[in-house]
């Protein structure tokens, strides 16, 4: 029997959350789920789209429910959701408050299994409403997956979620597809034809991606080419901040790429100094790549990086600590080769999408499975159960 599973985002453009999303997408067994994912027309969102049409994958469009002057769209949300017949109703949550009002609309609509993945390791201060809020929409759920630890200690400890609603399923990535050999036209048009170093960072140029430290660090490290693949609302800003430092002739913006396999196997270190994380998919890529990392210790980061083994962890902020790290690897290539080896076998033996794919579907069953013993015994005897 087949069963659906209805996905939800409400995000407005493509991260690491969405790129999570098609690994779950394209490794699902769709002899067992069919996958319908909702979203909003929002046009950032165009490479998830794309990536599920080329899994076949149905897109449908709901109304935005993001304030409650549109909740009026909440009848056509649930009448969308209706129309998909859901045994589970799967929300990706880009921050903690994310999804909300799909959650609702699932809760009303009665789908059997309702699920959250959690992304993102929040840091405070937040106001009083986020945790009022959380609290509502927590009830409403079933389960919350975390991706990592960092984010189920958050969501128990911080936000009192009951432990037995949280599941931790590490972010993962595919085994094949990061182990190509260098790109040599690239990696000399990334070096503008010197024989400098390239380090790459992965991420959307935005403030809790801590670009500005590196820019920073960059000015102690005069004989290296930094090189920026992503785009997103701090781009000015940050070119900005690259002249007024006077790096702007060794710092390259890409802007958004699909060839991210192509610009690991080009670089020579990668370089991650996020303010807060989940569990970033671009590290374990990197590792995947046999690239050593310097990132910093946030969230699930060092569930992924081990200090010392695969790379260097530094405090957030610091620049200082980033360019010592950095300088490290650069200075010794052959610890540097050392490393991005330790960190490809451990990507394929730890955050395998295909144990990750594994442990959902496993947690759609036991919702599941609950849900029709919820159906056929009386209250007390599901006590016992």
């Amino acid at each position: 029997m087949t069963r659906t599973v209805v996905h939800f985002v409400d995000s407005s453009a493509f991260g690491g959350n969405e790129q999570a999303l098609l690994h779950l997408l394209a490794g699902i067994d769709r002899r067992r789920w069919r996958s319908v994912l909702l979203h909003h027309a929002e046009p950032g969102l165009a490479p998830l789209l794309e990536g599920a049409r080329r899994l076949n994958v149905k897109t449908k469009i709901v109304p935005k429910l993001w304030r409650m002057r549109t909740i009026a769209g909440l009848p056509r949300f649930l009448h969308q959701l209706r129309l998909e017949c859901p045994a589970v109703f799967h929300a990706h949550l880009n921050w903690l408050l994310s999804c909300k009002y799909g959650l609702l609309a699932a809760a009303l609509s009665r789908v059997p299994a309702i699920i959250a993945t959690a992304q993102q390791f929040m840091e405070p201060p937040w106001g009083r409403t986020v945790n009022l809020q959380q609290r509502l929409f927590e009830k409403s759920l079933d389960r919350y997956i975390a991706v990592s630890g960092a984010v189920a200690q958050q969501l128990c400890q911080t936000f009192r979620v009951p432990p037995h609603k949280v599941q931790v399923i590490h972010n993962s990535i595919p085994s094949s597809g990061f182990d190509g050999p260098a790109n040599q036209a690239l990696r000399s048009a990334l070096s503008r034809g010197t024989d400098h170093p390239i380090l790459l960072t992965v991420a959307r140029l935005d403030l809790q991606k801590g670009h500005t430290y590196l820019f920073k660090a960059i000015r102690q490290l005069p004989d290296a080419i930094f090189v920026m693949a992503g785009d997103g609302p701090a781009r000015t800003v940050l070119e900005t901040q690259a002249h007024d430092l006077g790096i702007d002739n060794r710092v390259i913006f890409l802007g958004h790429r699909k060839d991210i396999p192509d610009l690991l196997a080009s670089c020579d270190v990668f370089v991650l100094p996020s303010v807060y994380e989940g569990l970033p998919l671009s590290v374990l890529e990197a590792m995947a790549a046999g690239k050593p990392v310097v990132a910093t210790a946030v969230g699930g980061t060092p569930e992924a990086v081990v200090e010392g083994e695969t790379g260097f962890l530094v405090p957030p902020g610091d620049p200082a600590a980033l360019a010592t790290a950095i300088q490290r690897l650069l200075s010794n290539p052959s610890l540097a080769q050392k490393m991005g080896a330790v960190g490809r076998v451990r990507v394929r033996q730890e955050f395998s999408s295909a144990t990750m794919v594994q442990r959902v579907t496993q947690t759609y069953e036991e919702l599941l499975d609950r849900h029709g013993r919820a159906r056929h015994y009386p209250n007390h005897e599901l006590d016992r159960v």
